[in-house]
């Protein structure tokens, strides 16, 4: 495959569906997103692990929800390389048939990670063996990774028995609003754990996209900084001799939650955001979605 330079971090959402399929084919041999299935009912999930018990009600209705998604993902992808993240639906009774089609007709590659149930990890290492594209690790870093976590995930990696040139190491450092902290968590994963193995590729991804806009009916417009690009550009001058390319990731516009929020059909307001990415910001606007004269009102936004 074609080394990709960016990693975007999408929700299997319509609208990020969609949009991905819009990109020029040209640009999408050098970017590898990484999908998260979005649970399909309620509640929002933690980030990085399990619910205990699982609030999914029911095993059929989520295998017949699943499997036209994980279809339609196929589909959308059509050959190019990236993950898919399956931990929100990941009960094997329910997501066998939809991984397994995963593993047999795409080039997505699964992923999993040390905090999450043995019998999945194992599930989806076998996958990735039938595939013969490897695994990806997801390691959250919301917390500065310490020895412990080091020692989780090399037990992790021994368990799999999947040699290291066949993992990619995603670290996640979350949604982050101070690059210097951020960063210090992102240092100690590149060191404590981008060490720990001849990694095949390793990716650090983050998110500065703001969760909340509070006061947009008085001040509609607003910018918000890309602290995501700027930790990046402080982990290339920190660990400028590391001994592999550190790939970048971000969440694009959306914050780091999104995948893990079903989506709900509901009335909702009669606006939305228009969401620009600049090199130094987001540049984020109210705009109508009902009403008369919308569509010249956004636009007007817009511009």
């Amino acid at each position: 495959m074609i080394e990709p330079i960016y990693v975007p971090v999408l929700p299997t959402t319509r609208a990020a569906v969609t949009t991905y399929a819009h990109v020029d084919p040209g640009l999408r041999k050098q970017i590898a997103p990484l999908w998260t299935i979005i649970p399909r009912t309620g509640p929002e999930r933690p980030r990085g692990g399990l619910m205990v018990p699982d609030p999914e009600p029911d095993d059929a209705a989520l295998s017949r929800w699943l499997t036209p998604r994980v279809d339609g993902l196929i589909d959308v992808m059509d050959g190019m390389s990236g993950w898919v993240d399956a931990i929100h639906v990941e009960r094997l009774d329910a997501s066998a048939k939809a991984l397994w089609r995963l593993a047999r007709r795409s080039s997505l590659r699964l992923v999993t990670g040390p905090e999450r149930d043995p019998v999945r990890q194992r599930y989806a290492a076998d996958l990735a063996f039938l595939s013969g594209l490897g695994l990806g690790i997801r390691v959250q870093l919301d917390d500065s990774p310490d020895e412990r976590r080091q020692a989780q995930l090399a037990d992790l990696i021994d368990r799999l028995c999947v040699p290291p040139s066949c993992l990619d190491l995603l670290l996640d450092v979350g949604a982050i609003a101070d690059t210097v902290e951020a960063g210090k968590k992102a240092l100690a994963g590149l060191d404590l754990l981008g060490s720990l193995v001849a990694w095949r590729r390793i990716v650090v991804t983050a998110s500065a996209f703001p969760r909340a806009l509070d006061g947009l009916d008085a001040h509609p417009t607003r910018i918000a900084e890309r602290y995501d690009w700027q930790l990046h550009r402080a982990l290339f001058e920190d660990r400028p001799d590391f001994p592999r390319t550190v790939i970048y990731g971000d969440y694009s516009v959306e914050h780091a939650c999104r995948a893990n929020i079903p989506t709900v059909r509901q009335p909702g307001p009669g606006w939305g955001l228009l969401r620009y990415t600049t090199p130094d910001g987001f540049l984020i606007a109210r705009a109508p979605t009902r009403g008369p004269y919308r569509h010249h009102r956004s636009r007007a936004m817009a511009r």
